[in-house]
């Protein structure tokens, strides 16, 4: 195999790991290459030392001709099945509708390291459990339509096969499929009901992030929201709102409802609080003493406060109008309890 790339081992690289090195040498040339990449290509044989195969563990003495013959070509990104529990809300030979706990990746992505590829993820589960799904979405992506956020839980459609993916696609894309989540945002909402119009695109500065902002990439958004109930507490104000969404953008809700200057409960990446504080006690601790006896009652979630809690829609095969519900899970149940026992602040009745 002809040589892509020679290195000469200068003499004060002597005692290096080959891996270590190599990583290094190419990332000082403009052409940086992980680690774990640099390993691939010796495990493939495409690293030669003086012509010959050597271990990752190789330390290097200095002076030697290290011929790099390949390109690191890890192995395809491939779901597996694997025995994860689910909660299958409806089924039939034609798709599933599973509800997805909080913490769950839909599926795994490709830029994840070798040791957490495809593990632990919606699709491994659904795998074990059903065996055939659609093909539409490739090896990484079997039977999946649409998807949730990592920290959001609720219902989700799958499909079984190709012909159910794309009429279920059409209809997601053509809005004929109704999805309503259950939110609780901080502040209390001016207004009972409302339509958030806002497209919805990647923050030029903070690529983790959405943005309502205009802007060149934004894609159309629409959600209308209604308020369940106000919570007035010591932990602030808030309230508790359905969310139904006409499109299907990404962070979406999390994305509008902080537009509007109310963040999701628990969603930091958009202004949330991760930890809620007993508001009364920290006002109360205005001395330094005060501060050092004081220890106010905080209250941490751990995910965001936001479930896709329904579903309608006509069957892909059938026509027949489906509409699925699923409730609070326990940890939105329980924290929602302690929310409300904590009692309206001095000041905020």
């Amino acid at each position: 195999m002809a040589e892509l790339r020679t290195i000469e081992v200068p003499a004060e690289a002597a005692g290096q790991r080959i891996d270590q090195f190599i990583a290094q040498f190419l990332a000082a040339q403009g052409g940086g290459v992980s680690r774990s990449r640099v390993q691939l290509l010796m495990e493939q044989g495409d690293v030669l030392v003086e012509g010959a195969r050597e271990k990752v563990s190789f330390k290097l003495r200095g002076g030697e001709r290290i011929a790099i013959t390949g390109e690191p070509h890890p192995a395809p990104l491939k779901a597996m099945a694997e025995n994860i529990p689910l909660d299958v809300v409806f089924e039939d030979a034609d798709l599933a509708v599973v509800n997805k706990p909080a913490g769950m990746m839909v599926h795994a992505g490709s830029g994840q390291s070798e040791e957490a590829r495809s593990r632990g993820t919606l699709v491994n589960a659904l795998l074990y459990r059903f065996k055939n799904l659609s093909s539409t979405g490739g090896e990484l992506r079997p039977g999946i339509v649409h998807r949730l956020d990592k920290g959001t839980s609720g219902l989700i459609v799958v499909a079984k096969n190709d012909r159910a993916h794309a009429t279920l696609g059409e209809m997601f894309a053509s809005r004929r499929i109704k999805k309503t989540y259950i939110a609780l945002v901080h502040g209390a909402t001016e207004r009972e009901k409302g339509t958030i119009n806002a497209g919805v695109g990647r923050d030029p500065v903070r690529r983790t992030r959405m943005t309502a902002r205009p802007q060149e990439n934004a894609r159309s958004a629409v959600s209308h929201y209604e308020v369940i109930r106000r919570i007035a507490t010591r932990f602030g104000r808030f309230t508790l709102v359905r969310v139904r969404i006409e499109t299907g953008r990404t962070h979406q809700i999390r994305v509008h409802m902080a537009s509007i200057g109310h963040p999701v409960v628990g969603d930091t990446l958009y202004g949330g609080a991760g930890q809620l504080t007993d508001q009364a006690a920290a006002q109360a601790a205005q001395s330094k003493a005060a501060r050092r006896n004081s220890n106010p009652e905080r209250l941490r979630l751990g995910r965001n406060f936001l479930h896709a809690a329904r579903l309608e829609f006509a069957h892909p095969t059938t026509g027949k109008l489906l509409q699925l519900e699923v409730s609070l899970p326990e940890e939105l149940e329980r924290f929602l309890s302690r929310l409300e026992g904590g009692g309206i602040a001095a000041g905020q009745g």
